[in-house]
């Protein structure tokens, strides 16, 4: 069973997750390095990119650990944990950003830092308040990188880091999780999730037969990625709440690839082609050689290389190494890109993780034991 073979840390999940980051990162060359549409377009007949195809897979990796750690902590314990994986190093990038890349890319075309902090809109300390709670206001710094990348003059604006709207997205799940571990869905009334669960699926049935079709319902659904990545996600937690009585079967692994490979090139991708995902990432983590089960599993880069990867390429893009062709321009994106990752994980992200049993990590139960200590002694 599920539960079994991927218990503990013998899996492929942290390959698996840097896979997907260095799939966005060749995703994200076409258009930064000005080489055309994402052929992965017309693969799966204008249903997803290839970098659309791999944040979905992050999304479903994500709703089965997030599911798994949501039933070992209480949600206290829970949301503190999810909050030092995802805010520490994303504050970071936002500064890096902000702090190096932007004053040195002012002082490259001016030669002087005059007026670049200042109190403008579209200012660095704007891009770092505007970003700060994941919502993602401000993409650009002033007008940095809108003339001198592809990308910059396709859309007409600054944009430094384009990757970073779909963690508002996960987080968002995040709270919904933990707000069904805290009512005891998961344990006990997991027939609650399916419901849940269900009703996604249905929302984004209706979103693939007509993209306005959710928000007659709901004026708020109207963006397709809250359907989309919420969906693919409780798909991911379903698989977490049913781990103990799914079968690890090479042939359904096999079966489930079929499936995905029919949704994305043949139509039907999110109806037949998420689920199937989900299994097949789940079967790939337990199956995959156990070298590569080691990749991750104590140094986990994936989340700095996604952070990182935009950034890299735009910055590259900037000097003009796109001239030098997509493959060239990809791979330096990539390295620089994972010695990104490593020192965020080395410098901030392992040290942020360690504080998982300090303060709100302690849990809701110690906690009340302190205050009740505390109330007894003033009483006293």
């Amino acid at each position: 069973m599920l539960r079994d073979r991927l218990a503990g840390h013998d899996n492929a999940f942290g390959f698996l997750r840097l896979l997907l980051a260095t799939l966005v990162i060749i995703d994200h060359a076409y258009p930064l390095g000005q080489f055309g549409l994402d052929p992965m377009w017309g693969w799966s007949r204008q249903q997803d990119s290839l970098g659309g195809i791999a944040v979905s897979g992050f999304f479903a990796i994500s709703g089965y650990l997030v599911a798994k750690s949501s039933m070992s902590a209480d949600v206290m314990q829970f949301l503190w944990r999810r909050m030092l994986r995802i805010f520490p190093a994303y504050w970071m990038v936002l500064l890096v950003a902000a702090c190096a890349i932007g004053p040195a890319l002012w002082w490259g075309a001016r030669g002087t830092m005059t007026g670049y902090l200042g109190t403008a809109a579209a200012g660095p300390v704007t891009h770092i308040t505007g970003n700060f709670f994941l919502n993602i206001n401000q993409y650009g710094i002033h007008d940095l990188l809108a003339a001198t990348t592809p990308y910059g003059q396709h859309v007409h604006a600054s944009v430094f880091n384009g990757s970073l709207w779909t963690l508002i997205y996960e987080w968002r799940c995040y709270l919904l999780v933990g707000a069904l571990a805290a009512f005891g869905v998961f344990r006990r009334a997991p027939i609650v999730a399916v419901a849940v669960t269900a009703a996604l699926y249905v929302l984004l049935m209706l979103q693939t037969l007509n993209p306005v079709n959710p928000s007659k319902i709901v004026a708020w659904l109207d963006d397709p990625y809250s359907i989309r990545y919420t969906a693919i996600f409780m798909f991911g937690t379903l698989a977490a709440i049913y781990a103990g009585k799914i079968p690890c079967d090479d042939r359904l692994g096999v079966l489930s690839l079929i499936a995905y490979l029919i949704g994305l090139c043949g139509g039907g991708y999110f109806a037949i082609g998420y689920p199937a995902m989900v299994y097949l990432l789940l079967w790939l983590a337990w199956r995959l050689p156990a070298v590569l089960r080691r990749v991750g599993s104590k140094n986990d880069y994936s989340y700095g290389v996604y952070l990182y990867g935009f950034l890299v390429q735009q910055v590259f893009a900037h000097f003009g190494f796109h001239q030098y062709g997509f493959a060239a321009f990809t791979m330096l994106g990539m390295v620089v890109s994972f010695l990104m990752a490593a020192v965020s994980w080395h410098v901030l992200e392992k040290w942020a993780l360690m504080l998982k049993n300090w303060g709100p990590g302690k849990g809701l139960a110690e906690w009340g034991r302190i205050a009740g200590s505390v109330l007894g002694s003033r009483r006293n």
